[in-house]
């Protein structure tokens, strides 16, 4: 009997407990949804893996069924995903008031802890004024020309192959340029394989977060370590060699952190460096192969595109000179298509923030504490602001400016925490594009495919073939 009654106690105490997962406590109306299962959350069909371009499985359904703010529950946590471009912006607009940024532990703990994009208030503020010290536009306007010395260089070598993988050669050339900015690093002349190890780390970014032997987020985690590994020992080599003035951003960096009364810790100043680096050429590589395999399948626009280079060439007085920065800002139909292409690329699945405070929006209430997450591919595919969304058509953004931001565009986010990295990748893809339209052509070798885990669009296996213009 005494069995039977523990029984009957353990089972109401489950069922209790399940209620209770399914129906949050909260002094409103929570957005609907489905809490999915007890801590899993619906965390598998979140991360299941897709090849379109369209809006993931995920997402799609359940906008579908619940409408455009949902309540769901992943890896443990509650979570209200929003793909309404009202309140999408009311909570960039309230950055630091009624909402903060957040990225779930298993992401926090591969992109390091102190992270800038974890970072909260004036700590933000100052390290994204240390950043724009190298990626700002004044900064950029001086790099144009080893931006170019760099596409030049890597073009003339692709085309003595009989062909190359471009997502992992538009990596290296990123990688290449922006840690020679970032370090001073020479992949020919170091010991160190830091790409080797980002690879490692790339292939568990976005994964399901165990950290077991053999698993992807595991890979991940040991080529994290590996990478910074290789930093501290260069932080420490800088610091006990005392240089007089600095010779790239990590001196810059160390400078600040030797400063008396500095904000910068050194495990601030490690996941600065290891984020600028894996930001830098990870996000600009994936958009650079889109748009090399988007010009291959609309020729009306590449022949837009190779026009609007070609005439740059013809305005000059000498066809020969290097790119200017006004030359630069005058590609009105480059910039068209790089918004095209980062529309489409959604090469940012979700923006995270958590409320500081209870939250009333248009009848819903998200208690305080729980995680938003913002979707900017269901806003770039919404068929009520892009007719055809899933057609690539860059003349969309005529007259819209040069970065089309938006409440319906955040490829680069919104609010405060805007990329300070956009325009970097802007002048690469530009001056790539410069270069490779006015001095060669190309031809698809393997078509590749599309892999998105989730909402991320990854190219693999997208092969060409570079030829220059005079020999085709």
């Amino acid at each position: 009997m005494l069995s039977l009654c523990i029984v009957a106690l353990v089972a109401i105490a489950i069922s209790h407990w399940i209620y209770r997962w399914r129906n949050p406590r909260c002094s409103g109306k929570l957005p609907p949804g489905s809490m999915g299962l007890p801590l899993i959350g619906e965390s598998l069909h979140f991360f299941s893996p897709s090849t379109s371009f369209d809006v993931s499985p995920f997402i799609r359904k359940r906008t579908e069924r619940f409408g455009p703010i949902f309540k769901t529950s992943l890896v443990g946590r509650p979570l209200i995903v929003s793909t309404d471009p009202d309140f999408n912006h009311y909570i960039f607009q309230q950055e630091n008031k009624l909402f903060q940024s957040w990225y779930p532990d298993s992401v926090r703990e591969i992109l390091g802890r102190e992270n800038m994009a974890v970072l909260h208030g004036f700590l933000h503020i100052y390290v994204k004024k240390m950043v724009l010290n190298l990626v700002g536009p004044e900064n950029l306007k001086n790099m144009l020309p080893e931006i170019q010395q760099v596409a030049e260089r890597t073009l003339q070598q692709w085309s003595c192959a009989d062909s190359i993988e471009l997502k992992e050669a538009s990596a290296s050339m990123i990688f290449g340029l922006t840690a020679k900015k970032l370090i001073s690093y020479d992949s020919n002349k170091s010991n160190e394989d830091i790409k080797g190890n980002f690879d490692a780390f790339m292939s568990g970014l976005i994964s399901f977060p165990l950290d077991v032997p053999g698993t992807a987020f595991h890979e991940s985690l040991r080529g994290r370590k590996r990478v910074l590994s290789t930093l501290k020992s260069m932080l420490q080599e800088r610091r006990a060699k005392l240089m007089k003035r600095p010779i790239d951003f990590f001196d810059y960096v160390i400078e600040e952190l030797d400063k008396d009364g500095t904000l910068l810790t050194e495990g601030m100043s490690l996941d600065l460096m290891f984020l600028l680096l894996f930001a830098s050429f990870e996000t600009t590589s994936v958009a650079m192969t889109l748009a090399l395999k988007f010009l291959s399948d609309h020729p009306l626009v590449l022949k837009q595109l190779t026009e609007e280079h070609e005439m740059i060439l013809e305005q000059r007085v000498d066809a020969d000179s290097g790119l200017t920065w006004e030359e630069y800002k005058s590609m009105t139909f480059t910039f068209q298509f790089i918004n095209e292409t980062v529309r489409l690329a959604n090469i940012v699945p979700g923006i995270f923030r958590k409320t500081m405070s209870q939250i009333s929006f248009k009848g819903h209430t998200i208690p305080a504490g729980w995680t938003v997450m913002v979707c900017p591919p269901a806003m770039h595919l919404n068929p009520a602001k892009y007719e055809n969304p899933l057609d690539f058509n860059p003349w969309r953004w005529e007259g819209t400016g040069k970065n089309g931001a938006s409440k319906n565009f955040m490829a680069f986010g919104g609010g405060m925490r805007f990329c300070v990295g956009a325009d970097f990748a802007k002048v690469q893809i530009a001056v790539f594009l410069h270069c490779l339209l006015t001095k060669y052509r190309w031809k698809a070798i393997r078509g590749g495919n599309i892999v998105r885990t989730p909402g991320i669009q990854f190219p693999d296996g997208f092969h060409i073939q570079i030829l220059k213009k005079d020999i085709c």
